[in-house]
């Protein structure tokens, strides 16, 4: 598989989408799906940045200094006059599964193709969008003229990400066209099969997928019951193990940090999802969605590239 490198043992990866606070029942939770994938990723030994936007007001001046903690460059979060900082209530079920209540019309559905956000795409060996930050048109055409940006090298990884009503076949279909991995989850694929008209086995249905869209990943996230991962011809399968789950707030993310980074750097199908099964599962097993990683995970990518 063709893929950047960029700096051999740092590239550069970006998150382009919401940034927001989960309001979660035992407190505020810096999140956003291109956050935690960069926090993750950057937690792995990538360079991380994310493109978005916030809110002239007290959450945005919270959500800088959470990322200058976390060593997480802030040149390009864009800062909104009016709208305000994203915010999103989460209730989690008993088996620790959130549903969300996202706010409307706030700073990051104005994000901008600015010109320090179109150099940084430019330099990127993979960049993580999903279908929630292209909810107005407007977001849409500027997120996707950042993708169009991109190296033609680069990973450009599509986690579809669905969210209550912002989300229609005409925009997943040109986020696919856009896209040369796709990460989803049980509850998306039957979606998109509908979309399309896909049927057959799971299996089948992804590798219909990524015969149509011309993808070379295809990454499956199915809860309890593992995860597959379809790439060039070949299967990677990973059974489920147990875990205590504290709640299951950015473990997608987490997984689609540590695939990205561990094709960046190199490692094998196998041994690139066992990474990505591994640390998503830390993540179920912690509250919230960015957890400091045990420096394990970050070691096993720099043994495995050894050997």
């Amino acid at each position: 598989m063709s893929m950047a490198t960029g700096q051999k043992n740092h590239p550069l990866v970006i998150g382009i989408g919401e940034l927001l606070w989960d309001l979660l029942p035992g407190g505020r939770q810096l999140g956003g799906a291109p956050a935690n994938f960069a926090f993750h990723a950057h937690q792995l030994g990538a360079r991380a940045a994310v493109i978005s936007r916030i809110g002239r007001d007290e959450l945005g001046q919270e959500v800088l200094a959470r990322f200058e903690a976390m060593g997480l460059p802030t040149a390009a979060i864009q800062t909104d006059a009016t709208a305000a900082t994203g915010t999103v209530e989460v209730t989690l079920s008993e088996a620790g599964v959130p549903q969300f209540i996202i706010r409307n019309q706030v700073a990051w559905d104005h994000l901008a193709a600015e010109e320090s956000a179109l150099s940084l795409v430019r330099e990127a060996d993979a960049i993580c969008f999903g279908s929630l930050a292209q909810r107005t048109p407007a977001a849409r055409t500027v997120i996707q003229r950042l993708l169009a940006a991109a190296s033609p090298n680069s990973l450009r990884v599509f986690d579809v990400n669905l969210r209550q009503q912002f989300y229609s076949p005409d925009l997943i279909e040109s986020s696919l066209h856009l896209a040369n991995v796709l990460k989803l989850n049980d509850a998306e694929l039957p979606v998109l099969s509908g979309m399309f008209g896909l049927t057959g086995s799971t299996r089948e249905v992804i590798t219909q997928l990524a015969g149509a869209f011309n993808l070379q990943v295809v990454a499956l996230t199915r809860g309890e019951h593992g995860s597959l991962i379809f790439s060039a011809a070949q299967w990677s399968e990973q059974k489920p193990k147990p875990v205590i789950v504290a709640d299951t707030v950015g473990a997608g993310d987490a997984f689609t940090a540590a695939l990205v980074t561990g094709l960046l750097m190199q490692m094998s199908l196998d041994e690139v999802h066992g990474l990505a099964s591994d640390v998503a599962r830390f993540v179920c097993s912690q509250p919230g969605a960015m957890p400091v990683l045990p420096p394990e995970f970050r070691r096993r990518i720099q043994y495995l590239r050894k050997v």
